[in-house]
């Protein structure tokens, strides 16, 4: 009686656990969002108002999840690399190419050094992607494709 107890409990466990872990797996399933262009609205840091930085033109970025590359233009060099990325957490450090036209401002030296500190990402309803260093927002996109 014990033996069949112990069996019962040891599978009922056992499809809990299951259970669980899928829950979960769907619940953190942000990566499937990153894809497509986001235009940033907002970067941390500067003491320069972001329309000042950005007067022409908004920097953007693109994910081609299938690919796993990134592109984007800053306002004013056009720039693509590999995308390094999983569900919560994202990487821009590694080497990226980029145009090298001549720019005004300070606007795109920002986005890039800014870009560089990103570690983490979240995205809220479809539209919002926030770069994060640790738990703060430095980094805000809206979402343009």
């Amino acid at each position: 009686m014990r033996r069949m107890t112990m069996a019962a409990l040891a599978v009922l466990t056992t499809f809990s656990a299951c259970n669980t872990l899928k829950n979960a797996v769907e619940a953190s399933s942000d990566l499937s969002k990153l894809g497509g262009t986001w235009e940033l609205n907002y970067v941390s840091g500067p003491r320069i108002a972001f329309n000042g930085l950005y007067p022409g033109k908004k920097p953007t970025v693109a994910f081609d999840l299938a690919e796993k590359r990134m592109s984007g233009n800053s306002s004013c060099n056009s720039f693509s690399g590999k995308l390094i990325a999983d569900d919560t957490s994202i990487n821009f450090n590694e080497p990226m190419m980029a145009t090298k036209m001549a720019c005004p401002g300070e606007g795109e030296a920002i986005f890039f050094s800014t870009l560089k500190k990103v570690n983490k990402y979240t995205i809220t309803g479809d539209t919002t992607l926030n770069f994060m260093m640790g738990d703060i927002a430095i980094m805000r996109f809206t979402k343009i494709q």
